[in-house]
């Protein structure tokens, strides 16, 4: 039996790709790694075994799949470009626990496909190296859905896995610190340099770990709460007090109700959004909602 050279192997990603004629579709927000310790990083930080079943988003030619079919139980991959599920179906061909899905990720019902795949009531892990472009709106998908995630490890553009994980006060901490921190514990587990992908892209990334968890506090609207958040940030330099008096009104019955909710909160007028944490933030929302300001 020949030996099987990894997909990742710099020059078997060359041969695929001058085999198919492929070239990163910027549309797509495609790179190709071709470094195997990141990859093998991505799966230790997943903790992948032999029990798992793993959703990967944008497989592209199967580096990464490749790795987790070999670590996991079963493998589900969504790939939206038509002609790298052609390639998927050759250079996957030797692992039968792996499915690729030609399907757009943010139109598909995550946990009715889950449901069917794996499983009524499957833990389910996922591993994805995400197109840049449409990072947030990806994570923000994951997060919200109705699914028992075990652990969400994704790569993405470096500055933005810096907001993810941002300390309170820093400059990367704002909306999508607070936004993900509502859902997960986010930790910054590899760092990857441009070099690791053919092509080498214009920034460096980082591979990031989420661990899903019930929030201190559960409000029945979190989008409600999540708007709150991005008003206070709307202007960063200026105060909660000048934030709040653009996204409510300024005449004074609003802001006599938005010194109400500031004073039942504990919260400083002066103080600007940066310095909030999401405890903070929700314990203003309900002080906010308690004075009728938002629902």
């Amino acid at each position: 039996m020949a030996e099987i050279i990894d997909i990742a192997n710099p020059i078997r990603t060359q041969a695929i790709l001058n085999q198919y004629g492929l070239r990163a579709k910027k549309k797509f927000g495609q790179n190709f790694l071709t470094d195997l310790s990141v990859l093998h990083g991505i799966v230790d930080a997943a903790e992948i075994t032999a029990d798992d079943y793993v959703i990967e988003i944008g497989p592209g030619i199967g580096a990464l799949t490749e790795q987790l079919a070999r670590a996991a139980k079963q493998v589900l991959a969504f790939e939206i470009d038509p002609q790298m599920v052609k390639v998927l179906a050759d250079t996957l061909h030797p692992y039968d626990n792996v499915k690729v899905v030609e399907q757009d990720i943010l139109k598909v019902d995550l946990p009715q496909m889950i449901a069917d795949e794996f499983g009524t009531g499957a833990r389910v892990k996922v591993v994805a190296n995400l197109p840049y472009y449409i990072t947030t709106p990806i994570l923000m998908q994951l997060l919200r859905a109705n699914i028992a995630w075990d652990n969400i490890v994704v790569m993405m553009q470096r500055e933005v896995a810096d907001r993810l994980n941002a300390a309170v006060g820093t400059k990367a901490y704002g909306v999508l610190t607070l936004t993900v921190a509502y859902f997960a514990q986010a930790k910054l587990a590899i760092q990857v340099p441009a070099a690791a992908f053919n092509p080498a892209p214009n920034v460096d990334s980082a591979v990031v770990k989420l661990t899903p968890l019930t929030p201190a506090t559960v409000v029945a609207q979190p989008e409600r709460l999540f708007g709150v958040v991005k008003g206070s940030f709307s202007h960063r330099r200026k105060s909660l007090w000048n934030n709040m008096l653009q996204t409510y009104g300024k005449d004074a019955p609003v802001k006599e109700k938005i010194t109400n909710a500031l004073t039942a909160a504990g919260i400083a007028p002066s103080v600007r959004a940066e310095r909030l944490d999401l405890a903070e933030f929700t314990t203003l929302y309900l002080a906010l909602r308690a004075e009728g300001l938002t629902q």
